[in-house]
């Protein structure tokens, strides 16, 4: 391609600096070096650092997470990401000796059954001979194998498709702690199509979600035993935390993105064939594109004069709010043996968290020797109220409850709070319509993408390959009169 035939420069604004927005300014230089295209990209946040909600701290000899600690491997976009940005060799799997859950029934942690895959079992033993369930609650989980396929493609709740599965009771004591673990939500009002379809698609494949279970775990013990199985395991995180993939993404950009913290965007406009961006100083710059890397309220916001119905279907998306309590503490100040992952605990409990993580069981190379990492959840959609407890009383709530649950004496090495407001995107029933209304409505404005985990996925692997879509859109469409773009196959 010669001189003449080379387009010129494309300048991007990327407004948002966590996984997603880093994420979209790695791909657009990747498709840029690959096309020989010029970009030029400016990222802002309003935050004085980037990474949004992953953060990592060294208090004395303790590697601590005051957020995401890890990110799941059967998403296949941020191990991908790591090997792109030459950090694989980095990745570490989780604690083979600990790989098991509790769930806390009448006051006690229980080990969660073997096998049992988040909405079924796929081994029969270990539920029969649980203690969590009542004899007439494993008869009902039985009936699952017998019971027809749903007759209708309607979404339904995560709360109903259970019920009508397996029962109430196990929606009670096991499956609504466990999703509130990763969704902090209602599962009344959670979509399962949009947040564990391939459950219904057991359904309607094998009829039955225990056969299914059993099937794919027959399939993951032969891959195992092939040696193709995961290499990670189910979680993997980097050696020194997760703040290393962000470092990574920043020396990867660095010398070719301008970065603006602690910045400011007060609205986004089109004019004509350019962008413009309002800054909070008053100044506008233009840009040929922009993507929003933000939680839809926010973007919402930014778009509500020039495009009030993109901002309506925005706010349709609603949030929980959070904390979390990261604690250290020697182990011998803890009755409980701690040999788990972690600990949920189901809202009829009664009790005021969400969820202890027992993070140095789960990851090595986190606490001294002897010593632990306790992360305890708070807030979330079923317990608002807690989370507007000031700090201290929420110290007092976390020290309270870890002491009944696992008898953890209180002297701890360090104890700080992490709070993050509306930070967790609920995915309602009708989620996915309300996105495809989005996206469609997001596909007729030549220049504009969105990016976050608010539409398609909550995870670390979901918010990259988010991130990574709006990067290949706006290259395209960018660059949609250039011969011989490429997005796909790096």
């Amino acid at each position: 391609m010669n001189s003449a035939d080379t387009p010129p420069t494309r300048k991007i604004a990327i407004v948002g600096g966590g996984m997603s927005g880093l994420a979209s300014a790695h791909r657009l230089l990747e498709l840029g070096r690959k096309n020989e295209q010029a970009v030029e990209i400016m990222l802002f946040d309003a935050a004085d650092r980037l990474g949004g909600i992953v953060g990592t701290k060294h208090i004395g000899n303790y590697l601590v997470e005051m957020g995401a600690d890890s990110f799941i491997t059967n998403k296949p976009w941020a191990v991908d990401l790591c090997r792109r940005l030459g950090i694989e060799d980095r990745l570490i799997p989780t604690e083979e000796r600990f790989r098991k859950s509790l769930v806390l029934r009448k006051g006690r942690p229980l080990e969660v059954p073997e096998g049992f895959m988040l909405l079924a079992p796929a081994k029969i033993l270990p539920v029969l001979k649980s203690p969590l369930f009542s004899l007439q609650g494993k008869l009902r989980m039985g009936l699952e194998y017998f019971l027809p396929r749903k007759k209708n493609d309607e979404d339904e709740s995560l709360a109903n498709f259970v019920r009508r599965r397996f029962g109430k009771e196990v929606l009670d004591r096991l499956v609504q702690p466990l999703v509130g673990g990763i969704y902090t939500s209602d599962p009344e009002k959670l979509s399962l199509k949009a947040t564990m379809p391939r459950f219904l698609q057991m359904e309607k494949e094998f009829r039955s979600l225990i056969r299914a279970s059993r099937r794919s775990a027959e399939e993951r013990t032969q891959a195992e035993k092939s040696g193709s199985g995961a290499r990670y395991g189910l979680f993997a995180t980097l050696q020194g935390g997760i703040s290393e993939l962000v470092d990574a993404l920043y020396g990867a950009i660095k010398t070719q993105c301008r970065i603006e913290l602690q910045t400011q965007v007060t609205s986004v406009q089109k004019n004509n064939s350019r962008w413009s961006i309002a800054l909070q100083d008053g100044s506008k710059p233009e840009f040929d594109a922009v993507i929003l890397a933000l939680p839809a309220y926010r973007a919402a916001e930014l778009v509500r004069e020039s495009q009030p119905a993109l901002a309506r279907g925005l706010e349709g998306i609603a949030y929980a709010s959070s904390a979390i309590v990261v604690s250290g503490h020697r182990l011998e100040d803890i009755d409980h043996p701690l040999d788990a992952f972690g600990l949920v605990i189901p809202h009829i409990e009664g009790r005021e968290v969400l969820a202890v993580s027992f993070g140095s069981r789960k990851f090595s190379g986190r606490a001294p020797e002897g010593r632990v990492i306790l992360r305890t959840f708070v807030g979330g959609a079923m317990q608002p109220e807690v989370f507007e407890k000031t700090d201290a009383e929420i110290f007092g709530i976390v020290q309270r409850e870890l002491k009944e649950m696992l008898g953890v004496t209180w002297k701890p090495d360090f104890c700080e709070i992490a709070r993050y407001p509306r930070s967790m995107p609920q995915y309602y029933v009708g989620h996915l319509d309300c996105v495809e209304q989005i996206e469609n409505r997001t596909a007729k404005m030549d220049g504009l993408a969105l990016a976050g985990n608010e539409f398609r996925g909550v995870g670390l692997p979901d918010a990259i390959h988010s991130g990574e879509k709006a990067a290949e859109q706006i290259f395209q469409s960018t660059w949609k009169s250039s011969v011989g773009i490429q997005t796909k196959g790096m």
